[in-house]
């Protein structure tokens, strides 16, 4: 599984995560919440002084080598938070302008003051091109009584010109580059900001436009409960199973017997997992069942048993299977 979290020769890494180690136990773990200047500092992202440099190429002449300046291109830079040297980053056009790490942090720190949210993850990716931090809602989701599913507010940022300065509020804790695509794949919503002149402005914007995605919070807490108040029978799970994974009557007959070990599998969960006590047939039970069948139980890649839990593993922290639980969550709402 490839995290790309940044790792330096002194043999740290910069990584910073509030009282949980992540998987790939690179880092720095912190005994209780950070501030945004704790988690900048822990995770190496201060003083990294982005910045523009000319961008210039060199031509073969018969007179030896002369240097060309590249028009409207330029180098992205930093200073190297651990070397204090100058390290390039990419390459961008004119019109980029850079959003500093501190911009970044100071933003969400805005929101933290707002809403109450702790740091919760802080830290660099692909050798400082890519950077994120997340902080996580003071209060999660109860469904059903007794269900939490926690919510993050994540914003990341790149230096290299590969991507937005984006603002997301997801319920997957970023702790990677895996989930960095999954929390940015599976967010409720999302606010971008194009690196240009006015990237300030628009961040100060999103502070307002971020806080009426919260709503999503509630939508969808709402929406659990209608499901739980819903009764689903064996067939109407049998008929999203159908729908989810397709199996036409001239497919090869293992395709077949995927398809009924697939099904064995799901009502086995939907009749019988402990995970169902107290929502058992329901559509909520229903929808709980295929999320836990594609995330752990689905057969995946690996000869041995370390292999295999490994393989699940990353298809959890990737978002491998998102497509498909949004569709489920469609087929079995109410």
């Amino acid at each position: 599984m490839a995290h790309e979290i940044e790792q330096f020769t002194d043999g740290t890494a910069a990584f910073a995560s509030a009282n949980t180690s992540a998987w790939h136990k690179l880092g720095t773990v912190t005994d209780g919440a950070m501030t945004a200047e704790e988690a900048m500092r822990i995770a190496s992202l201060s003083g990294w002084n982005v910045r523009l440099l000319p961008l210039t190429a060199t031509e073969i002449t018969p007179d030896g080598v002369a240097p060309l300046e590249v028009a409207q291109h330029f180098a992205t830079a930093r200073t190297h938070p651990k070397t204090g040297r100058t390290q390039t980053l990419g390459v961008v056009g004119s019109d980029y302008h850079p959003v500093q790490n501190e911009e970044h942090a100071e933003f969400l720190n805005l929101l933290a003051d707002e809403s109450g949210a702790h740091f919760e993850t802080a830290g660099s990716l692909k050798d400082g091109r890519q950077v994120f931090l997340t902080m996580k809602m003071p209060q999660s989701l109860t469904i059903g009584g007794n269900d939490d599913v926690d919510l993050y507010i994540a914003a990341f940022n790149s230096h290299d010109g590969g991507s937005a300065f984006r603002i997301v509020v997801t319920p997957v804790r970023v702790v990677c580059a895996n989930t960095m695509r999954a929390a940015i794949h599976g967010a409720r919503s999302s606010f971008v900001v194009r690196h240009t002149a006015g990237a300030k402005a628009r961040i100060a914007q999103a502070r307002s436009a971020l806080g009426l995605t919260f709503k999503y919070a509630e939508k969808f807490e709402q929406a659990a409960q209608r499901m739980i108040e819903a009764e689903m029978t064996l067939g109407e799970l049998k008929s999203v199973v159908d729908e989810l994974w397709p199996v036409k009557d001239n497919d090869h007959a293992r395709t077949k017997t995927n398809q009924r070990q697939r099904w064995g599998a799901i009502s086995n969960l939907f009749e019988h997992a402990d995970s169902q006590a107290g929502i058992r047939g329901t559509r909520w039970a229903g929808y709980n069942a295929l999320t836990e069948y594609a995330n752990h139980v689905a057969p995946t890649r690996g000869k041995t048993d370390a292999e295999k839990a490994d393989a699940r593993a990353e298809r959890v922290i990737s978002g491998a299977a998102n497509d498909l639980m949004e569709k489920a969550f469609a087929l079995t709402t109410v």
